[in-house]
């Protein structure tokens, strides 16, 4: 089962980040998360790399295993790997790439989420 890794303090500059894009060919986005509660574990059908550029919060591994992130963290989250944003009290900003051209919302659908989906009131 692919495993979700995280990339400690892996650029310190836009520059930086979209020279790791050049290289990888995936198609970026930018994603903001607003407040917003833990979400439950899931999974997407589509390889993912994250870029944090801006706040912090936490992710959950497959076990629910807290992994805090901010900026300047990489996520490399493969097609089919268990994870969830966590609670985000602040505004978190992600530059989110993707193997394929397709639409962001569509890439991150969550897939057979470990419960329900919060209220984002």
């Amino acid at each position: 089962m692919p495993k979700m890794t995280i990339d400690k303090g892996f650029f310190t500059s836009k520059d930086e980040v979209m020279q790791d894009i050049a290289k990888t060919g995936f198609w970026p986005h930018t994603f903001v998360s607003n407040k917003s509660p833990e979400l439950p574990v899931h999974y997407h059908d589509h390889d993912v790399i994250g870029y944090v550029i801006e706040g912090e919060t936490y992710l959950l591994e497959e076990d629910e295993t807290k992994v805090a992130i901010g900026a300047g963290d990489r996520l490399n989250i493969p097609k089919g790997a268990w994870h969830a944003e966590g609670e985000v009290t602040d505004r978190v900003v992600y530059i989110v790439t993707l193997r394929e051209p397709i639409t962001l919302l569509e890439a991150i659908m969550p897939l057979e989420p470990r419960g329900p989906f919060p209220s984002f009131d």
